[in-house]
């Protein structure tokens, strides 16, 4: 049971009387681009535009209660950062199709010949995009780090508060993941 807007402008107008309170529809525009990219760097294109759409319905049922005065952005930012924890617990939890399944072992604990591998192949939309290939061979922090910074406009400081860390340490993760990113770029252009 979501509120409706006219409650939640009531809501901000009693306990904020003389604040004028943007709609959250300027919100989204204003802001919906840089969520997006975060996602997108953070889960891939699969999973991107449903974690937008959790994010900003999670941001419009906490809207009416955010502090005046708040940085918007890094609100919205670090909404998206739990919703990507939330889509890789569930998809830790989704089976996963493969195309054959593995013969079971024989007595010695080795698979019999001609089996085949568990896993299955990849194949999906994250084979075509180029960026996020790219992005998926960095550790989590590096990519989370850059994401946030460089995609989202968050100071380090503001990504430290996110990833939990020091100010310089997520300095160095992003400039880590750039210097690897530079690599495969170098690696991809010969």
């Amino acid at each position: 049971m979501g509120a409706t807007p006219e409650s939640s402008q009531i809501r901000v107008r009693k306990r904020l009387p003389g604040v004028e309170v943007k709609p959250f529809e300027a919100i989204v525009r204003e802001h919906g681009a840089a969520v997006l990219r975060v996602c997108r760097a953070v889960l891939g294109p699969q999973d991107a535009d449903d974690a937008w759409s959790e994010t900003f319905l999670a941001a419009l049922r906490a809207y009416p209660d955010l502090a005046p005065g708040a940085n918007i952005q890094a609100w919205l930012v670090t909404i998206a950062k739990h919703k990507a924890i939330d889509f890789h617990r569930a998809a830790a939890r989704r089976p996963v199709p493969v195309e054959d399944l593995p013969e079971p072992p024989d007595r010695s604990g080795a698979a019999r010949a001609g089996s085949a591998a568990p896993g299955g192949p990849g194949g999906g939309l994250e084979d075509y995009d180029p960026l996020w290939a790219a992005l998926k061979t960095l550790p989590q922090r590096q990519r989370e780090a850059l994401a946030y910074h460089h995609l989202a406009g968050l100071s380090y400081a503001e990504v430290a508060v996110l990833l939990g860390g020091t100010e310089a340490a997520c300095r160095r993760s992003a400039a880590d993941g750039m210097k690897k990113l530079r690599a495969l770029n170098l690696e991809d252009s010969r």
